[in-house]
């Protein structure tokens, strides 16, 4: 590949050793790496792994530098023609993502360290097609504060090169070279000594009196430059007048990092520092601005690995305890030395190759390349645990298609969305957010559900067909997918669905009667296609969930899963009949009612209406549950009394006798397909509902049978939507 890496500087710190490291490693690989930065102390290095480097001014947040830089990275990418860009900062990303927007490329982005998530420093954020984060850590500040999709970001490491960062580099030269006698013990210390890095630097020299006082000729060795190493310098200067001697040595910045290591008794620092000087087997002192860790051994090792070494969460530094640990590892018995050294640099070993940090930005590149972007359009966000499940099962369908495919949902609430779901979601009513997902995608579903009809309203059916001409007329390809067709009755809507459904690249439709409707509108294409409903290719939902929810919910002994929904055609009676049905069927035969809401609150209000006019006992799922878990109940129940749709369709998955209430067409369309009984048409029966309850009861093993050979037909039918979203993905 050719790659183009953009920082913001190559001068003395971890992330610009990471990229080095990095740079290395891709180019022994093969591939051909061009670095764009500010300059800085690793140039050097950068070129002599075989790589390019072009100086853009991108390391500071100046609107005259940006705009300069903007033009000069434009002018990289034109030259380089990279097949991926890879930024490392929040300026260079800002830029790229600038770019990306009118030139195409894939961009890639890695987390270093966390930012500052509000106000303009947030505006300036891109986290690209892909995001690397250096730690699990990290990878959940990215999801929380700046809602990256989980599935977005992949976790690598720091890198060592362990053959540079070894026990068998010499220190010599270093300690000859500031006058350090070979028997002194010395405290080495790397870090961009800026503000926000240099707390540890700090302390070591507050420490330094002390540290000289129980250890006589001791030296402490702080390497590396930045907005505070000209106070830090004053200060060490004061400390040594008043000792009388140079105690407290700083450097400045070095490259020669790993000599600075090797010079060592002792290391303090964090991150990818005290991860090299793990490599030289040396003791490290785990040590930094976001917290304290401590002499490292094997009781620090997990907290070390989750957080990158870094001491997100630890406790405060204070000199005091640092000077506690410095001493105490100075003092060490040659044996636990060894053993501690050794321990390091094993850790360093088995976790964190540079090799295996190269592979990772290699699945990163791979991802935000292939797989296409794919919006999803639909009844989402609303809570509706029916087209929850829809979403569910063509995530699943598209991922086990292409598992690096981008996928962005057109969601209510684009923020649960993406929580519940780990896919990017934007607001389905976004006049920016949804054009520009369209823009950049290279296919819409459209499904499924019941999306193209005017029975809820025209101005629902104009906004599907709004999205679906949206992207036609930006030419993406498109797919109306396993969608329940109609009632389509205003003449003019029916014309505009026949429109769409003729110009888009494919049509798959979940029942018959949806294949009629087409048809009658003069829909003429030859190519459509009687699938079955996307619920059908979710997996088992698991046992020992359903009898926790269960148990937890109170509920014994045989049950029916009793489905309701607002219904305004059938007032108040409508609700009366169906308490009376339940608590018939509860006496005659000796089941609970159990009231499963599939939209959340809006079902609860009617559950708890119909519970009122009840006089038999009953029990009502409390609290918020996924559509699997819903499935689950449904799925353990002896039968199932429901008005929702989904309901339905969620018994025969499991293959579950269910009897249906018609306050749709949709509805008595998928009874018919199921060939279940239906209770009343805009109304109950009741007592139609009791004999066909009783006779889907009776005969339950029958019917079951029935419902399972039926039930497997359907998810082979499902899985024809697959099989077209495959061509369409061109995979």
């Amino acid at each position: 590949m050719k790659i183009l890496m953009a920082a913001m500087g190559l001068d003395i710190g971890g992330a610009e050793t990471h990229i080095v490291e990095l740079t290395r490693a891709l180019s022994r690989m093969g591939h051909e790496v061009t670095v764009a930065s500010n300059g800085g102390a690793y140039v050097p290095e950068i070129e002599a792994a075989g790589a390019r480097h072009i100086r853009i001014p991108m390391h500071r947040r100046s609107p005259a530098l940006m705009v300069k830089s903007l033009g000069l990275l434009k002018k990289a990418v034109r030259d380089v023609r990279p097949d991926v860009v890879h930024a490392h900062a929040r300026i260079p990303a800002f830029l790229c993502g600038l770019l990306q927007k009118r030139m195409g490329f894939p961009l890639v982005t890695t987390a270093h360290w966390v930012f500052a998530a509000g106000g303009a420093a947030g505006a300036l954020t891109n986290w690209g097609d892909r995001t690397v984060a250096v730690s699990e850590d990290i990878k959940r500040y990215l999801m929380d504060s700046y809602g990256v999709p989980e599935e977005r970001i992949n976790v690598t490491i720091n890198g060592i090169d362990t053959e540079k960062f070894s026990p068998a580099v010499s220190g010599e030269a270093i300690r000859r070279e500031f006058g350090i006698a070979p028997e002194a013990p010395v405290v080495a210390h790397v870090s961009r000594l800026d503000e926000s890095r240099a707390d540890a630097a700090a302390a070591l020299i507050e420490a330094a009196p002390e540290i000289a006082k129980r250890c006589p000729g001791a030296v402490v060795l702080i390497a590396g430059g930045g907005d505070v190493f000209d106070k830090l310098k004053s200060r060490a200067e004061a400390v040594n007048a008043a000792l009388g001697r140079p105690c407290v040595i700083l450097t400045g910045p070095r490259t020669d990092v790993n000599a600075v290591c090797a010079a060592g008794d002792v290391f303090v620092g964090v991150s990818r520092a005290a991860l090299e000087a793990m490599a030289a087997a040396k003791p490290v002192v785990i040590a930094g601005n976001e917290g304290y860790m401590g002499l490292f051994d094997e009781t620090k090792l997990q907290t070390g690995i989750e957080g990158n070494f870094c001491c997100r969460g630890c406790p405060h530094l204070t000199r005091e305890t640092l000077l506690e640990d410095v001493l105490r590892a100075l003092s060490l018995p040659e044996i636990e030395r060894q053993r501690l050294s050794a321990f390091g640099r094993q850790v360093v070993l088995e976790h964190y190759s540079v090799e295996r940090m190269a592979k990772d930005a290699l699945y990163a590149y791979r991802a935000a390349r292939a797989g296409g972007r794919v919006v999803l359009s639909g009844y989402y966000g609303y809570g509706n645990a029916g087209d929850e499940a829809i979403l569910r099962a063509l995530i699943a369908s598209v991922r086990a298609i292409s598992p690096q495919a981008r996928i962005t949902v057109l969601s209510r609430n684009a923020r649960a969305t993406q929580k519940s779901f780990g896919v990017e979601a934007v607001p389905r009513f976004s006049p920016v957010k949804v054009p520009r997902a369209l823009r950049q995608c290279d296919l819409l579903v459209s499904g499924g559900g019941s999306l193209l009809q005017d029975n809820t309203s025209t101005r629902s059916l104009l906004y599907y067909l709004g999205i679906l001409r949206l992207a036609l007329r930006l030419g993406k390809r498109t797919f109306i997918y396993a969608n329940g067709i109609g009632p389509v009755r205003r003449e003019k809507n029916r014309a505009r669905v026949r429109a769409a459904a003729e110009r888009v690249d494919a049509v798959t439709l979940r029942d018959p009667d949806s294949f009629k409707e087409l048809r009658d509108m003069g829909v003429a294409r030859q190519d459509l296609t009687v699938t079955a409903d996307p619920v059908f290719t979710l997996p088992e939902p698991d046992p020992e969930r359903t009898r926790t929810i269960l148990r937890e919910n109170g509920v014994e002994g045989d049950y029916i899963a009793v489905s309701v929904r607002p219904y305004n055609k059938g007032g108040a009676g409508y609700f009366d009949d169906f308490a009376a049905l339940c608590d018939e069927a509860a006496r005659r035969f000796e089941v609970t009612p159990l009231f499963v809401n599939m939209q959340g609150a809006v079902d609860a209000a009617v559950s708890e209406s119909v519970r009122r006019r009840m006089k038999e006992k009953s029990a009502i799922l409390a609290g918020d549950f996924t559509p699997e878990e819903l499935m689950g109940v449904i799925g353990e129940s002896r039968a199932v009394l429901s008005m929702r749709l989904h309901a339905l369709i969620f018994a025969a998955r499991c293959a579950v006798p269910a009897l249906g209430f018609v306050y749709d067409p949709k509805v008595r369309s998928y009874l018919e397909l199921l060939r279940q009984p239906s209770a009343g048409d805009g109304g109950i029966d009741r007592d139609a509902a009791l004999e066909a309850l009783a006779g889907i009861l009776e005969r339950r093993e029958e019917v079951t049978a029935s419902l399972t050979a039926l039930r497997d037909e359907l998810t082979e039918k499902a899985g024809v939507n697959g099989k077209i979203l495959r061509k369409l993905l061109d995979v």
